[in-house]
């Protein structure tokens, strides 16, 4: 894998982020603590993947041809994972290129909330050490090479996502497991895809964020637990810091 530049770090987001493979639960604790912090001020619950699921079904509504348009779309989109040594045609390029985009859209509204004053609970969190979408880097230096057209994305996503990764969020709990676990819990999921995830993960620095390591494989209610001391904590010494 290929370690991407970042670039100097701006104060911490007033947001807890929460990362780690499918199938780790990082939907349910995001759920958990969102729950449990509203009734100590605003609160919100915002994810971060690049949501292609989402886009996808959306052009699917399109009358007729959407349902055709979506599969293939997403299909070109996928064929960069699986095969990083070929560069992405001009088509799929754009498509990536619009994900990430709608990624930095999420990203600046959560800015903005944090600004307001709202503490964000995020479901995965943007970095720019790592290529792929899978591990939530950018997906275009997966690839090498290509026509000028996808070059200048490749470049522009890459300035999109090391502005992300300049904005660390106060505390990152990062849920670790292994994946014979993780494909118990998502059987749906390529093990194959589940291993890259699981090999990568545990390598990021998330930019020199606060980093919180649990292990995905203990009870739920001793990692809400740890979770909110850590959470206390790090709010704590942000506005001791303000």
């Amino acid at each position: 894998m290929k370690n991407l530049k970042t670039i100097i770090n701006h104060s911490p987001v007033r947001a807890i982020a929460i990362t780690g493979c499918d199938g780790a639960g990082k939907s349910t604790l995001a759920a958990h603590l969102a729950n449990h912090l509203s009734s100590q001020g605003e609160t919100e619950l915002i994810y971060l993947g690049q949501s292609s699921g989402f886009i996808g079904k959306r052009i699917a509504e399109i009358p007729v041809i959407g349902s055709y348009i979506g599969k293939y779309l997403i299909n070109r989109s996928e064929r960069v994972h699986n095969r990083p040594s070929s560069p992405p045609g001009n088509i799929a390029a754009l498509v990536i290129y619009l994900l990430s985009c709608w990624r930095v859209y999420k990203f600046r509204r959560m800015l903005a909330r944090s600004q307001q004053g709202c503490l964000l609970i995020t479901d995965r969190y943007p970095q720019a050490e790592i290529p792929g979408f899978r591990v939530d880097g950018p997906q275009l230096a997966k690839a090498e090479g290509g026509n000028y057209w996808v070059r200048m994305l490749r470049n522009s996503e890459q300035r999109l996502y090391r502005w992300m990764a300049s904005y660390p969020p106060v505390l990152l709990i990062r849920l670790n497991i292994d994946e014979q676990t993780a494909h118990l819990r998502k059987p749906d999921h390529a093990l194959s895809a589940l291993r890259e995830k699981i090999a990568a993960i545990p390598q990021l620095t998330f930019n020199g964020a606060k980093i919180l390591d649990l292990d995905a494989r203990e009870p739920e209610s001793k990692i809400i637990d740890t979770s909110l001391q850590a959470v206390h904590l790090a709010l704590s010494g942000l506005q001791k810091n303000a």
